[in-house]
């Protein structure tokens, strides 16, 4: 299975996910996302819910990273929170699955715990999502097969952290101190900073909002337009 790690090494993964109000949230439209994104170059992609995952990896040819949102008690969000979401992922034939790996507790157990029972009981690749770098140590030591920056400046631990600058320091950490992939996901708005990531040795990087959602993008320039007229 490590085949599907090398095949990602050094390029870029497209996240392609929509929220509830968005025209593009449906099967079809994320697929389309999906496939325009590997014509751009990506050699994989990204996939949030049941049947949006399903469609996307049986109409593309490249790895697929599934994954289930949900959301903790306080508001923020959880990625595939319970073996029955990890059931559902398999299910769909995914590359690899997307796990919450924060110190947070979800059906009763951590996220580094939980990563070790799911590589227990299922034959699955699992990118563990952390927000620190103890957590991406914990990860690692329970069997994940990747990290991923993602939740880093979306937890409570972390919120404080920039909302527009990728944390390239904890990806540099990570990949000092850990033998798995790093991969860098989180606020790569800009083709600079994915390449900064790759040059502190990320092994690859995950973009999302900057490629695949047209309606935040807009407001970013409205927002720059604005903020001239204001001043």
């Amino acid at each position: 299975m490590n085949k599907i790690l090398e095949r990602l090494k050094n390029k870029l993964i497209v996240s392609c996910q929509s929220e509830e109000g968005d025209p593009f949230n449906s099967p079809e439209y994320v697929t389309l996302f999906a496939k325009a994104a590997i014509m751009g170059g990506a050699t994989g992609i990204r996939s949030e819910g049941f049947f949006k995952t399903k469609m996307i990896v049986e109409n593309v040819d490249v790895p697929v990273i599934g994954l289930i949102k949900s959301h903790y008690e306080d508001g923020f969000v959880r990625i595939t929170g319970s073996f029955a979401d990890v059931e559902k992922l398999i299910e769909t034939k995914c590359h690899i699955i997307a796990v919450d790996g924060t110190f947070r507790l979800r059906e009763g157990v951590t996220g580094p715990n939980f990563i070790k029972e799911i590589k227990k009981r299922y034959n699955v690749l699992v990118m563990a999502d952390i927000s620190t770098y103890e957590e991406g140590i914990a990860c690692a030591k329970s069997g994940a097969d990747c990290i991923s920056t993602t939740l880093s400046g979306y937890t409570p631990e972390t919120k404080h952290l920039s909302k527009d600058k990728p944390d390239i320091k904890l990806v540099s950490d990570l990949t000092k101190n850990i033998s798995i992939p790093v991969i860098a996901e989180g606020k790569l708005n800009k083709p600079e900073y994915a390449a900064e990531a790759l040059k502190a040795g990320a092994w690859a990087c995950v973009v999302g909002t900057a490629i695949t959602r047209p309606r935040i993008i807009t407001q970013w320039y409205i927002d720059a337009i604005n903020n001239v007229k204001e001043n």
